[in-house]
């Protein structure tokens, strides 16, 4: 698969290096028949390309050497000035119409609906790291400019203070490990909550939590 954008239908787990672990899980629920609402994902193409046309792997590279491990302020101070430079960044304007366009096919009415921008990292949802929260969320996104800001933060996200640190307490470098960003429709949901098919606790896979 070589795309920057992708509906969710045409994912499954192999992808998780793509499209990060919620973009893969979500292609699997489809997949399965669950009624997952519309979504399309920006692959780690996207976010490569939007780093290399705005020059930023040098600028967190430099950043992150400028870390003192046993300064929490260090870490902060760093983390706010690699997030402020992807924010400032610009999106390549092809990118920002294969965006736009997608965000309309999932109200074909030709409204602009409501949609959650939902960051997916590729070390997510793994084995031995959950990796769980380390990154940004967004709901209630309507339109194209606030889709388009949403997806700038989602990927500085990656660089939060909480999630540089967390990385390097499990051994991943930074460049090993990429941003996908989900964009789904929003449901009016009466009830949610979270499923564990697995008792995280003892790992027994007999108990649904």
């Amino acid at each position: 698969m070589d795309k920057r954008i992708v509906d969710v239908n045409e994912l499954r787990v192999d992808d998780i290096p793509l499209v990060g672990g919620k973009g893969a899980n979500l292609g699997e629920l489809t997949s399965a028949g669950f009624p997952v609402p519309g979504a399309f994902v920006l692959t780690t193409e996207s976010y490569d390309y939007f780093f290399k046309e705005n020059k930023l792997n040098k600028v967190v590279e430099k950043e992150l050497g400028t870390i003192d491990e046993s300064s929490d302020q260090s870490l902060a101070d760093a983390s706010a000035r690699i997030r402020k430079a992807i924010e400032k960044g610009g999106i390549p304007k092809d990118l920002a119409k294969e965006i736009v366009s997608s965000y309309k096919e999932l109200f074909p009415k030709g409204k602009d609906g409501f949609v959650a921008v939902r960051s997916s990292a590729t070390a997510e949802d793994l084995p031995d790291a959950s990796f769980a929260g380390q990154q940004d969320t967004f709901l209630n996104v309507i339109g194209e400019d606030d889709l388009l800001d949403k997806v700038l933060r989602c990927w500085s996200s990656l660089f939060t203070a909480r999630a540089i640190s967390y990385r390097q307490k499990q051994g991943y470098d930074t460049e090993d490990v990429k941003i996908a960003v989900v964009v789904q429709k929003m449901v009016n949901a009466d009830i949610s909550g979270i499923m564990f098919t697995v008792d995280p606790a003892s790992g027994a896979d007999s108990i649904i939590i």
